[in-house]
């Protein structure tokens, strides 16, 4: 049976949740400024279900992000908030998250390597120091792989790239590219390789890819019905996607289980996967003979 990393789940929805007001264009760093302590309770509560690894909510805290907000000069004081955050859930090992530039799911807004490798680095510098690793996120370009790995490498601590693809076709990136030709970017700059925040049933065909690169890999999917035009646009919300009735913990844990089947050492969730769902992945592989570790 095989050793297997169990990572939390999707900390921004499950905050919009918690927090139970009207979602903002701020999205989880929003909740974070208005509810001091919750962000601990969060990483505690998925701690409790099983994840073995925290992740930083710092997925959106992009300068451009704040641009237009009353937060727009406080961009070092909202990672200093979240990293806090994590220290006082008592987490034991942190993965700081480092999201897209501009918006999920939009390459075609992503600037050329050479422009945001230097903005992510600033990023993986100001946090690597309190974390394990970096934990590069919804990846969705071969353009965006390539600076946010250069830029990652920054923060002196090894760094996992998890690539977001289409949700009708595992083997192919939001960007229409193909996931293969991601690999030997990551294989240079990546010690684990992963997909996540899209669709479960998209991940099967693109761990076959993933398999070929020589690195640790896995996957972390989300539980939304479809990425839908209404969160393409600029600054969306979150309540522009629906919640997957479908998805509930027990049917969730199955296709992270198959991915373990499959050969991956690394699963979790990603938006709309709760606590609940972390403890059902924890159950079934304890279940079926697996080593979380």
């Amino acid at each position: 049976m095989s050793k297997v990393i169990l990572l939390d789940g999707g900390m921004g929805q499950e905050l919009v949740a918690r927090a139970k007001g009207t979602p903002t264009a701020l999205w989880s760093t929003q909740v974070m400024i208005d509810n001091p302590g919750m962000v601990a309770d969060v990483h505690r509560d998925f701690a409790t279900a099983g994840a073995t690894v925290a992740t930083t909510n710092t997925y959106a805290i992009h300068r451009d992000r704040l641009v237009g907000t009353p937060w727009e000069d406080r961009f070092k004081d909202l990672h200093t908030m979240a990293l806090a955050e994590v220290r006082a859930s008592g987490a034991s090992v942190i993965a700081g998250a480092i999201g897209p530039l501009y918006a999920s799911y939009r390459p075609d807004l992503h600037p050329d390597a050479d422009t945001a490798a230097p903005i992510y680095a600033e990023i993986a510098q100001m946090i690597g120091p309190s974390c394990d690793l970096i934990l590069c996120e919804s990846v969705a370009s071969v353009t965006h792989a390539e600076a946010v790995l250069r830029g990652a490498a920054a923060a002196g601590k090894p760094v996992w790239l998890a690539l977001t693809v289409k949700d009708d076709d595992g083997t192919k990136l939001r960007s229409g590219e193909d996931l293969a030709d991601v690999l030997p970017i990551a294989q240079a700059g990546a010690s684990a390789v992963l997909l996540n925040c899209s669709v479960p049933e998209a991940i099967p065909a693109g761990l076959k890819i993933l398999a070929q690169s020589g690195l640790a890999y896995g996957a972390y999917a989300n539980a939304f019905e479809t990425i839908t035009a209404g969160f393409l646009v600029d600054k969306p919300t979150v309540d522009a996607l629906t919640t997957r009735a479908d998805m509930t913990p027990s049917a969730y844990a199955a296709h992270a289980l198959a991915w373990v089947e499959q050969g991956a050492t690394i699963v979790g969730g990603c938006c709309e996967v709760s606590p609940a769902h972390i403890a059902e992945i924890a159950n079934q592989l304890r279940a079926a003979g697996h080593q979380i570790v």
